[in-house]
């Protein structure tokens, strides 16, 4: 297992937006970290009130926001207006073309949420959106992505958790993951990892906590 630890990510701090970045992105730019597989970005964002990202493109990319806290508006070229709260997942397939803004939803409160892309398995699809609440995440792993919760188009699943107590995770042949710490302290595999604290895995998962809570992604080896 290699952990990369919160300190060692990409941050900048705008004043209306709050960000690390895991692995490259814009304008940090590390070439031991630029994606794992088919894994491209995790950005962990924190959106000051009534501020986010106005109208910009996206294409050939599978996007995630998971919602950590507050309320993120989303807008696309779609036609979609949804508001997204906390334990909310959006997937956007950006595909041949797509155009969205995210705004933090409130004017009072901050929106913390992670980020995702992730590279498709084919270009050039037809763009598209869906979004979905997720609330029964105590002591299990919660598909969130793939596993019969949300799709993509690329053969990976995202799972939630908030963890009190243990669980294992058998990665498949061919399979690796990757663990991003929301909450922690988390025990993986032996190893404890904090609040922001990433790392790769390519053997079955044994995990235990208190008050943790993480995605876990199960991705193709390549």
């Amino acid at each position: 297992m290699k952990i990369r630890k919160s300190s060692e990510r990409g941050h900048f701090n705008f004043e209306w937006l709050d960000t690390y970045h895991t692995f490259s992105f814009g304008d940090y730019q590390d070439p031991q970290h630029v994606h794992f597989g088919v894994l491209r970005v995790i950005n962990e964002d924190r959106i000051a009130p009534g501020q986010g990202f106005g109208m910009h493109p996206h294409e050939n990319m599978e996007i995630v926001t998971y919602v950590i806290d507050g309320v993120l508006k989303h807008t696309d070229s779609l036609g979609h207006s949804t508001l997204l709260k906390a334990g909310g997942v959006q997937r956007m397939s950006a595909g041949s073309g797509i155009t969205h803004t995210e705004m933090n939803g409130s004017d009072k409160t901050t929106v913390h949420l992670l980020q995702i892309w992730i590279f498709p398995a084919k270009k050039n699809i037809p763009p598209s959106h869906e979004e979905k609440q997720f609330t029964n995440l105590e002591n299990r792993l919660c598909p969130i992505i793939g596993n019969g919760a949300l799709k993509i188009h690329q053969d990976v699943q995202i799972f939630a958790s908030k963890l009190r107590g243990k669980l294992s995770y058998n990665l498949k042949p061919n399979r690796m993951a990757w663990i991003q710490v929301i909450e922690g302290p988390v025990l993986c595999n032996g190893d404890h990892l904090e609040a922001g604290d990433g790392a790769e895995i390519f053997a079955p998962l044994d995990l235990e906590s208190s008050q943790g809570h993480f995605l876990l992604f199960d991705l193709p080896k390549v």
